[in-house]
């Protein structure tokens, strides 16, 4: 084994009561049994490898010779330690002085005697890496850490400094905003809930800033809603621990003016409703409720900004006024009409000659939105006269009888006999 070699000293400087902390570098290191400031023995040592010792200065003054003796000799290369009076470090300063939990902010120390640092802590967790600017300027990058103050320090060979305060936020959550909605031009104030809201710098909607916010406590800031296109979005709160999920449990509506119907199809139905309508209009997302002359409908589905599915509800027979509500308010009415289903009561003649032709009155009651006349399966022109009559021309066919049906909107009436005859009379 070759005897050991000294190649560096850091630092290479300390105060005369000792107890600085030295790196000494070089070769050859392993089992060694002795690490010399001049002639007096490191308070304490430590071979880290053949190539590195961490040894702490014993006391001393003036400048003196760093020596590592192993059983094969000891080094014999001049590489110095001086002892100075080293005036201790303090702290005036951190920018910035918070961040989140995770760590990783880069702060920037400020003030004197920082020249030869050996570590910067935070609570006693050293920083994740620091760089010495000046003797009144480290940078350093903050360690995780839990939530809270935490002391920064700095340590050279002068001692150790005072402690500024470093404050680790959690990052946010947000849980609720209420109210939940409201117009397009903004201006509505919202209460927003959640934890760790302390310290918020920014509320925002979609990445739109808040017209204004105040942060009330932890768990709750007020906020003022920016102007914003019609639609959900995302409220998130930004604060030195980061920034809230936008797929947090919570969002924001914003509602256009009100709302505006235009058509509804098909106009009319049964009373006994089950018939699906497709409201058309303008702004109708976000509807709450789609009314029949105040009757709710028995279901609905906003399908677009421009139209709705309503599934009617029972109601007399007669036109009814249609509405639709959204948070901007309720839309005008459109008219859709209740038709009671058809009833015949008299075929005038019921009978004729098989090869048709024959002009029949057809009296009965709700015949005004009449569809179609069926004799068995088979259509045939007709004519409404009035709500209770209904004039049709019979078809050609074979002898005997056929079953006379009227349709509307609101189903198909009863059946009445018609009998086609080969000749006139019976």
């Amino acid at each position: 084994m070759a005897a050991p070699v000294v190649s560096s000293v850091s630092p290479n400087q300390g105060a005369p009561a000792g107890g600085t902390t030295v790196t000494v570098t070089g070769t050859s290191f392993t089992g060694a049994t002795a690490v010399r400031f001049g002639s007096k023995a490191a308070t304490s040592f430590t071979v880290n490898s053949s190539t590195q010792i961490t040894a702490v200065s014993p006391s001393g003054t003036g400048t003196v010779n760093v020596t590592v003796t192993t059983i094969q000799g000891t080094s014999t290369q001049t590489v110095t330690f001086t002892y100075v009076t080293v005036s201790a470090p303090s702290l005036t300063g951190l920018s910035p002085s918070q961040g989140p939990v995770s760590g990783g902010t880069g702060v920037t120390l400020t003030g004197a005697n920082l020249s030869g640092a050996t570590a910067v802590r935070f609570d006693g967790v050293a920083a994740t890496s620091f760089t010495v600017v000046s003797a009144t300027q480290i940078t350093a990058v903050a360690p995780a850490h839990a939530a809270g103050a935490a002391a920064v320090t700095v340590t050279t060979p002068g001692g150790t400094s005072n402690s500024l305060v470093y404050t680790y936020f959690a990052a946010p959550t947000v849980t609720g905003v209420a109210p939940s909605q409201g117009p397009v031009s903004g201006g509505t104030g919202v209460t927003l809930t959640g934890a760790n809201l302390f310290g918020a710098t920014a509320v925002r909607f979609d990445g739109v800033a808040a017209t204004s916010f105040t942060v009330d406590s932890a768990t709750q800031i007020t906020a003022v809603t920016p102007p914003h296109a019609a639609g959900a979005t995302a409220v998130t709160v930004t604060t030195p621990g980061g920034t809230s999920s936008p797929d947090d449990p919570q969002a924001y509506f914003y509602y256009a003016a009100s709302p505006a119907l235009a058509a509804a199809a098909p106009p009319s139905g049964t009373t006994a409703g089950g018939t699906t309508v497709a409201l058309t209009g303008a702004d109708l997302l976000g509807a709450t409720a789609v009314r029949f002359d105040g009757v709710a409908a028995t279901s609905f589905t906003v399908d677009s900004a421009t139209q709705i599915s309503a599934v009617t509800p029972t109601h007399a027979a007669g036109a009814t006024a249609v509405t639709v509500t959204t948070p901007g308010g309720t839309s005008n009415p459109v008219t859709y009409v209740y038709l009671a289903p058809p009833t015949l009561l008299a075929t005038v003649p019921d009978q004729g000659p098989t090869h048709g032709g024959t002009v029949i009155t057809l009296t009965g009651t709700n015949l005004a939105a009449t569809t179609e006349v069926r004799f068995d399966a088979t259509p045939v022109p007709f004519t409404v006269v009035s709500p209770t009559q209904i004039t049709a021309v019979a078809p050609a066919g074979t002898d005997g009888p056929v079953s006379v049906t009227v349709t509307t909107p609101a189903g198909t009436s009863n059946a009445l006999t018609y009998t086609r005859l080969t000749a006139p009379g019976i």
